[in-house]
């Protein structure tokens, strides 16, 4: 098979004689570069796409899609057809009432401020994941035991701050007191440890207690009423276009939070800090295009009399232009090959032996995660070739300009 003219000599000239020995290495360090920086950007964008990704997991497990309330009132009082009209809508998987407060949590002489979610252990479930995250009780065990006292499941963080037990007994107090002629009277109620969980996140883990919905309207004194209703869709990335579907469907005051309003901040911080590393390590690949540059330009005066014989012998400038272009990105796309096989196999490798740890409480993870993306790997890749690309013009324009008399002259 006859390979083309560009394509032949831009390879004859790759595999360099002794003599030419010193381009080759500067070809190989190009190479090389390109390599590391493709394999990089590959690992580092996977290990931002894995964090971002159990982040969202976590957050999601705990928090629903969105979430309804009543922009006039504390509670929903009518919220059993408020879900009847939540649930008939399209892009609706299923919908859960929840309670929501703050507490002041009590066992043996200490205190700590908590976060009080009432939750409906029948449908609930649907709509978060509160049953994956147990380690220990069932959602079944928000209720009245045997002794009198209600079941409440708290995070393992909270559990382990407070030396927590399963069965242990606590008390929780509502600053929502009753008023007496003396001044308001915290709320004390005596509950049992029914269940421990563990979502990953450090900030739920060591605040959030959940307990029965009816225990929570009485524990708050909300009668019958509701803080609002949880939503979960069939698709999170629909929740801003079906929270204003609800909101008209509802009217006023009924007003919506999607899981975007509620993070908006952490998501942005973690987008802009995944731009931010692809702009930083995309240089990794522009130092390695400027080996490219160096090593064109030297092959070009090395072989400014071959360039002369084939422009005596009827080639155009065109025609020198391609071959130093195919040069150059034959060693572009050799290190973009390189880098995207290194960047794929190294990600697997962190994927199946997470051997870096982490502090959990810090990062709300315990290693390293990654998501490796087929059209993050596409667009570097396309990149690392276009870069490639950019610094084989001048070399080759200048090669191509070269006259034939000039360089034949003192030969």
């Amino acid at each position: 098979m006859n390979l083309p003219l560009e394509l032949s000599v831009g390879l004859r000239y790759i595999r360099a004689k002794r003599k030419q020995a010193f381009i080759s290495v500067i070809s190989a360090f190009g190479v090389l570069g390109v390599m590391l920086g493709v394999m990089t950007l590959i690992i580092v964008l996977g290990v931002m796409n894995g964090f971002e990704r159990d982040l969202k997991e976590k957050i999601l497990g705990t928090v629903s899609h969105l979430v309804v309330m009543n922009n006039s009132t504390r509670s929903i009082t009518d919220w059993n057809q408020v879900l009847d009209r939540i649930k008939a809508l399209d892009g609706v998987n299923a919908v859960t009432p929840y309670i929501y407060g703050q507490a002041m949590l009590s066992f043996r002489g200490r205190v700590r401020g908590v976060i009080v979610r009432g939750i409906d252990p029948k449908t609930a479930p649907q709509v978060i994941s509160i049953s994956n995250y147990l380690e220990k009780g069932s959602l079944e065990d928000l209720h009245e035991s045997e002794d009198g006292i209600n079941g409440v499941i708290i995070g393992k963080e909270l559990a382990n701050a407070n030396s927590l037990r399963m069965g242990d007994s606590i008390q929780l107090i509502s600053p929502q007191g009753k008023r007496t002629p003396i001044g308001a009277i915290p709320r004390v109620q005596n509950f049992k440890i029914a269940g421990i969980f563990k979502s990953g996140m450090y900030e739920f883990d060591s605040n959030l207690v959940y307990m029965g919905l009816g225990e929570a309207q009485k524990f708050f004194e909300m009668g019958s009423g509701v803080t609002g209703i949880e939503v979960n869709l069939r698709n999170i990335y629909d929740a801003p276009k079906i929270a204003s579907r609800i909101e008209s469907t509802l009217g006023v005051p009924y007003w919506t939070r999607t899981w975007r309003d509620m993070y908006r901040n952490l998501f942005s911080a973690l987008k802009l800090e995944k731009i931010a590393m692809f702009i930083i390590l995309t240089f990794i690949v522009l130092v390695a295009a400027f080996n490219i540059i160096i090593s064109l330009i030297m092959l070009v005066m090395e072989k400014s009399r071959d360039i002369a014989v084939l422009k005596s012998l009827g080639a155009t400038s065109d025609l020198i232009m391609r071959i130093f272009v195919v040069q150059g990105m034959i060693i572009g796309a050799a290190g973009t090959v390189l880098g995207a096989v290194a960047g794929l196999v190294g990600g697997a490798l962190l994927a199946k032996y997470p051997f870096i740890e982490l502090p959990e409480e810090i990062y709300t993870i315990s290693t390293i995660p990654i998501a490796i993306y087929p059209w993050d790997v596409v667009i570097i890749c396309v990149l690392a070739l276009t870069i490639c690309f950019i610094a084989t013009i001048y070399p080759s324009y200048r090669a191509a300009r070269l006259e034939p008399a000039e360089a034949l002259r003192y030969e």
